[in-house]
């Protein structure tokens, strides 16, 4: 049986560490360091969970299932529900939100610093014009454009943000545990950096991209499935632990930073301001161009990815040029929202779409104690739904609740749903519709019995 060796298990780690770390992924434990404070420990072990621990759950799920992609993994609870989790996933971490971000994170972390004065909303709006004209470009003429960024881009980005942590730890800001916490972090850490981790959107990634790393491993050879997602997660505890020593430092010079300055509005300014701290404009240019070229390399391969996935969900439909220029166009739109904006827009589809990936990557990784009956995946993922559109509603900005009237509704739901406060009025549900999907499937099993 063909195994993997040492130096292609790091070639698939690579792989795995280039699809799910951007530069979008620094902002997130920046700005929960600053709100954390003393509290960082708790918060970054709750962000890991998410941020680190489900996304390779999520490639293991795809290598353990034999599926080819998400479509047909999330299709066993049903065609339509396949086909609507699909596309909203996509879309997701997609036009929607991350690729907008990208843009957003460039400018914030860069441009915006360097034009104190000027229009923001205007310098926006002509900053990502030119950066999604350069992501339509190279999407639809990727070449080796990816490979040569992937190759060149993202090991200087680790050496600059290298100098940046050694620097800071070398001479912080101030002491963490002096930084007194703020909000959710004061009085619950650990559940706040949880769902602070679903803003990586790097769960969903690895459902959506997974078959990839799946795929390299099989065409290296290995076939027989359990081995395949032996070697996946193999492979993925090297770009884990890379992932998650990243996201503990940013996280410890987050709330060193503290000592000397107030929070940010968002994590990218926080970025751009330790900076600029400890090495002045120079060094706030240079991570910001490193920055805005690895968003620019993230944006290509989300549009390459969602376009060819549109295609081949909708054959007969318009072609990869057509939908990359919509993607394109629509993530300009959006990206001229601002971060703080998508960061706020974003966190409600995460609070629907998360729960659902929650459950299936476990369903999917427990399958054969149930028989992959799909008895017991709808129940739970119906029982799921259901309770992450509450949790989706619960977390809309504050003017759009108000807007549409939710809150009376909101306050007696929380009265009767164990854990919605904290963000986890989902689980209870899950469990429900487990149990009774398990003893569905067990009568049918005595039956067929009988």
């Amino acid at each position: 049986m063909k195994k993997l060796t040492w130096k292609e298990t790091l070639f698939v780690a690579s792989t795995l560490f280039g699809m799910f770390f951007g530069a979008g992924n620094l902002i997130f434990p920046a700005y929960m360091g600053q709100l954390s404070g003393s509290h960082m420990w708790l918060a970054a072990a709750g962000f890991l969970i998410t941020g680190v621990g489900l996304p390779l759950l999520g490639v293991a799920a795809l290598g353990i299932s034999r599926k080819e992609g998400l479509l047909e993994l999330s299709g066993g609870v049903g065609k339509k529900y396949g086909l609507f989790f699909t596309l909203v996933l996509y879309l997701t971490i997609g036009p929607f939100f991350a690729i907008p971000r990208c843009a957003t994170v460039s400018y914030t972390v860069g441009i915006e610093r360097m034009l104190p004065g000027a229009d923001q909303t205007l310098a926006l709006a002509l900053f990502s014009l030119v950066f999604f004209g350069a992501v339509l470009f190279f999407s639809l003429r990727p070449g080796e454009i990816l490979t040569w960024i992937g190759k060149v881009l993202n090991p200087l980005f680790l050496c600059l943000l290298g100098i940046l942590v050694i620097r800071a730890l070398i001479t912080p800001m101030g002491n963490p545990m002096e930084i007194q916490p703020s909000g959710a972090y004061a009085s619950s850490a650990f559940t706040t950096g949880f769902l602070e981790g679903y803003n990586t959107m790097d769960a969903l990634a690895g459902l959506a991209f997974g078959i990839i790393v799946v795929r390299v491993i099989r065409n290296l050879g290995v076939k027989e499935p359990g081995e395949v997602a032996k070697q996946t997660v193999r492979a993925g505890i090297f770009s884990s632990v890379l992932m998650a020593l990243i996201y503990v430092l940013v996280t410890v010079i987050g709330a060193q930073s503290r000592g000397m300055m107030d929070a940010s509005g968002n994590g990218g300014e926080a970025l751009a301001l330790i900076a600029e701290h400890y090495f002045g404009k120079a060094g706030a240019l240079i991570l910001a161009g490193t920055v805005t070229v690895a968003c620019l390399k993230t944006a290509v391969g989300l549009i390459t990815s969602c376009g060819e996935t549109f295609v081949r969900i909708f054959p007969k439909g318009p072609s990869y040029r057509f939908w990359a220029a919509a993607f394109c166009g629509i993530s300009f739109l959006i990206a001229n929202l601002g971060l703080e904006a998508i960061i706020a827009y974003s966190m409600p589809v995460l609070m629907f779409l998360y729960p659902l990936a929650i459950v299936l990557i476990l369903l999917t990784l427990a399958g054969k104690l149930y028989g992959n009956d799909r008895t017991v995946l709808r129940f739970t993922i119906g029982f799921t739904a259901a309770a992450a559109v509450l949790d989706l509603l619960r977390t809309l900005p504050e003017g759009t609740r108000a807007f549409l009237h939710l809150d009376w509704f909101l306050e007696g739901v929380s009265r009767c749903l164990p854990l919605i406060e904290q963000g986890f009025g989902w689980v209870c549900p899950a469990l429900a519709g487990l149990a009774v999907g398990m003893i569905l499937h067990v009568r049918k099993r005595k039956g067929r019995g009988a």
